[in-house]
Parts: structure tokens; sequence; C-alpha cells
């Protein structure tokens, strides 16, 4: 690729996986957390990203067709799930998503639970990331050029592993009231977010809805 379409790529990835975005969700997910669990939880959700964005970028639209699943199809179950977290944290209450059964609690114990579901995703690797790496490495036409979009990636991931790493020190800084209303800003952009990803892939996926 030359250089306007590596700074198109990184702009595309740094707006779909927006570790800062990330932050606020971050922290109203672990309140009550140690700034130890919480930097455990970082290393967790970066490192499973990193997985998910590998597997993707190497196999990503064989993976897809071979579920018989298209990207739109995930638009739409990873909407609904992004609109059901932002709900809670729009009326302050308990994030429902990742709270779950007694079984499911026993899971979050050790954090990879959590740190896989949903916070890698579909809150960072959601559909929107998969499409876009599987748009770009579809234009590859080359190995150089599948390891520009990886390196843009991995560029990405350690803003995200620095952000989430440090977010005990960041929280301790933010008041109680900004902490509340940085939620509650949040969880509205993500509601946002999520209409217009199930809208998408209601679109793509029953083309009549467009008319």
């Amino acid at each position: 690729m030359d250089h306007t379409e590596i700074i198109k790529a990184l702009g595309t990835f740094l707006a779909i996986m927006n570790p800062f975005l990330s932050l606020p969700i971050f922290l109203a997910m672990t309140t009550g957390f140690s700034p130890s669990q919480q930097r455990a939880l970082a290393i967790k959700v970066t490192a499973f990203s990193g997985i998910m964005c590998l597997i993707i970028l190497l196999a990503g639209p064989r993976i897809i067709g071979f579920f018989g699943i298209t990207i739109d199809q995930f638009r739409v179950a990873g909407g609904i799930v992004l609109a059901q977290i932002s709900w809670s944290m729009l009326n302050g209450s308990t994030i429902s998503s990742h709270q779950g059964s007694d079984h499911e609690q026993a899971q979050v114990q050790n954090l990879s639970g959590l740190a896989f579901y949903p916070l890698t995703f579909p809150m960072i690797i959601g559909p929107g990331t998969i499409a876009t790496i599987i748009i770009y490495t579809g234009h590859g036409s080359s190995v150089t050029d599948m390891m520009e979009i990886g390196g843009i990636i991995a560029g990405i991931l350690l803003i995200l592993f620095v952000t989430l790493f440090f977010a005990a020190a960041i929280g301790r800084v933010m008041s109680e009231t900004m902490r509340t209303i940085t939620t509650r800003l949040m969880g509205m952009i993500l509601l946002a977010i999520s209409v217009g990803m199930i809208l998408a892939g209601l679109k793509a996926t029953l083309p009549g809805l467009a008319h």
C-alpha cells in the first residue's frame, strides 16, 4: 500500500477499535475491582484482541464462509449485544451482559470470561472491526500489504494496552460525578453505534428495507 492508503487504513482502524472509547466502558465494567485485577484484565483483553485479529487477518473470510455467516448478520447480532450493554450504562444499572448466571460468575472470577466477552468481543473486536480487517486483507495483494495491515493493528492494540493498563490510575483522578457523566455519555454513544450497526446489517440482509 502507498502512504495515502496506510494513513487511511490507520484512521479507519483507529476509529473502529478506538482505545479511548473503551476506557470509560472498561472502568464502568470493572467497578469494585482492585488495580491488580484491572491490570490483569487489561493484559488478557489485549492478548485476546491480538489473537482474534491475527486469526481474522489470516483466515477471516474462510472462517465466516465455513459457517455460512455474513458480516451483515454479525453486525445485527453484535449491535443487539452492544445495545443491551449501552442501555444498562445509560440507566446506571448493573451491566447484565457480563453478570449472567452463577456458573458464568465462576468463570468471570479468573477474569478470562469477562476479558473475552464482552470486552474483547464484541466491544473491541466487533463486527465492524472484523469486516474492516477482511476488507483490507481482501484488497491486499502481497505479503507486504498484509504485514502493513498487521502493523497498524498492532500499533492500535499497543495504545489499547497502555490505556487499559493504567485505567486504575486514571480512575482515581476521575471523580465519581465525572465517571457517572462519562459512563452515561459513552452509553449514549455506544447505543447510537449499535443502532447504526443493526440498521446497516438489516438493510444489507433485507434489501427491501432500503426502499
